[in-house]
């Protein structure tokens, strides 16, 4: 017997206006997002975090990625909460330990 989430493709979940439907897979990815936030990192910042990886200084990612500087460190300070991480090294070494950039 399956349990009754895989019965549908999709769960109910309450919200302030009334019902709402959402896929499984929405739902699992809203769990694991709220586990473990450091999952929840955009694409801008798993790139600036591989730059950062390859040992580019902030001017160097910022003109790979066609940015601007503070945009680039404004990237990286978002990652380095949601990785709760100290400093450059640290967030990189923590991304790639979780497997985050390869």
């Amino acid at each position: 017997m399956y349990p009754p989430e895989l019965k549908s493709p999709y769960r109910e979940r309450r919200s302030a206006f009334g019902h709402e439907r959402h896929s499984a897979l929405d739902v699992a990815r809203e769990d694991c997002e709220a586990r473990c936030p450091h999952h929840s990192l955009t694409p801008r910042e798993r790139a600036v975090l591989r730059h950062a990886s390859a040992g580019l200084t902030v001017e160097e990612t910022a003109e790979a990625l066609k940015l601007g500087d503070e945009t680039i460190r404004s990237h990286f300070k978002k990652a380095q909460a949601k990785l709760g991480t100290r400093n450059r090294t640290h967030t990189v070494a923590e991304a790639m330990r979780e497997l985050l950039i390869v």
